[in-house]
């Protein structure tokens, strides 16, 4: 392949069949993130079965009071936000695109981390910075 269709390649827009099918993987697991919760802690299974059905859908999207915060925890907080944050960007066109340098983020890495923001090269520059 010559390399002028090697970039081109790079840069054409992702399907959408694999966007549908990413995000049926992301919506999956984030349910199968707050049944995990749900399961693990008192606290956070009495929030839930306050809220009217329709919420727990939404509940890493919606203002979280301290008392749900604690509950779940940073790190799973951290992914569900990762989610919403992706099915966003998913429904404005902008899935698969870095964050930071605008490049196509390779399938390959979408389907290893469906919620990855970044290119790989931004993201261990990012890395390298933070340590």
């Amino acid at each position: 392949m010559e390399l002028a269709e090697k970039k081109l390649e790079k840069n054409a827009p992702i399907d959408q069949a694999f966007i549908d099918s990413m995000e049926a993987s992301l919506l999956k697991l984030k349910a199968e993130i707050v049944d995990n919760l749900i399961a693990s802690s008192k606290d956070f299974k009495e929030i839930v079965e306050g809220m009217d059905p329709k919420d727990l859908a939404d509940v890493a999207s919606d203002d979280i009071d301290r008392k749900m915060i604690e509950a779940i925890g940073t790190a799973e907080l951290k992914r569900l936000k990762l989610i919403d944050s992706t099915i966003t960007r998913m429904k404005q066109g902008k899935y698969g695109l870095c964050i930071k340098c605008g490049k196509r983020i390779p399938q390959e890495r979408l389907q290893a981390l469906p919620y990855a923001l970044m290119c790989i090269d931004c993201k261990t520059e990012e890395e390298r910075r933070n340590r």
